[in-house]
């Protein structure tokens, strides 16, 4: 008895010494960002990683086309930067859209702004992005599989940091990752960061069911993220409030549906401590249609806009 106790102990003693130790680990690698790139998606093997000093590195806020093989985009930059371009092969059981959204949650996560991003053929062509954007032939994939996005990070020294993500199919079905991670240096214009766009973040996107009571789909980190973004004194938290028309559903239904999820939500909030009298509630209902394939169905999308 005595012995089985004293293992039993010792179980637990290690279990809470491993738990305190990954803990650490984890505030670690989230301190280290932005100075270094965002952790790697665990289903992937880095195959490159190539120093990126420039000062005109062109970074794209908007999808590429390409006229005259000239390249033109509604909102680009070209940028003083220091940093690094890493590729990553993706894991044959794993897939490039798990990819992604490691990436997006783990900047979002860390505080920082997506301020673009696109999918499949809305990015422009592979070929332009592979070969005359990142000068990385391994790129070249379909149109239709393929995504971006750039995030903007503000450090507490002022600098300012971008993470560029690229993912891609390519012809013989492989999975690719491309991150560009970099200082941008002082004076230079970011569009987006360092201005209005700075002040707002999200959207997290809840997803909700009808029934006897609205039930959300939202996770405990999303939670906790949104306390964080809250904390900032005279913060606003935007409730967007959609539903999709169910048959031959009348508007007003499907807008009150929306309302009524948006009121619940809400009240939740409230519970977290967030006062109704910082809340706004939008309610857009089946109105607007996103061409963005993540933000479907019945949702809020909660944003919160600082002083």
């Amino acid at each position: 008895m005595l012995n089985d106790r004293c293992a039993k102990n010792f179980v637990i003693g290690v279990a809470l010494t491993l738990g305190a130790m990954l803990a650490v680990a984890s505030k670690q690698a989230l301190a280290a960002f932005p100075e270094t790139a965002p952790e790697p998606f665990s289903l992937s093997v880095l195959e490159e990683t190539r120093p990126l000093e420039s000062g005109g590195h062109l970074v794209l806020f908007s999808p590429v086309r390409e006229i005259n093989s000239e390249i033109r985009s509604d909102v680009m930059a070209r940028l003083p930067v220091s940093g690094n371009s890493l590729l990553y092969r993706i894991n044959t059981d794993a897939s490039r859209v798990g990819a992604l959204n490691h990436y997006r949650q783990a900047l979002l996560d860390s505080g920082a702004n997506i301020l673009f991003e696109c999918t499949g053929v809305r990015c422009g062509r592979s070929n332009v992005w592979a070969n005359q954007i990142f000068d990385k032939s391994m790129l070249l994939g379909r149109d239709a599989a393929q995504d971006y996005l750039v995030a903007g990070t503000v450090s507490e020294d002022g600098q300012r940091w971008l993470t560029l993500v690229y993912t891609v199919t390519r012809g013989n079905l492989s999975e690719y990752v491309w991150v560009e991670h970099f200082e941008v240096g002082s004076g230079a214009v970011v569009p987006g960061l360092g201005s209005l766009e700075s002040r707002i973040r999200g959207p997290l996107t809840v997803a909700w069911q009808d029934g006897f009571i609205v039930r959300f789909d939202w996770q405990s980190r999303d939670r906790s993220m949104l306390r964080d973004w809250a904390d900032a004194d005279g913060s606003t938290v935007m409730l967007i409030t959609y539903s999709e028309l169910e048959g031959s559903e009348p508007l007003e239904d499907a807008m009150a549906r929306a309302r009524t999820a948006g009121e619940s939500m809400s009240d939740l909030l409230v519970q977290t401590g967030i006062a109704k009298e910082r809340q706004q509630l939008v309610v857009v209902g089946p109105s607007i249609v996103q061409s963005d394939p993540k933000r479907k169905g019945n949702r809020v999308e909660i944003v919160v806009v600082s002083r």
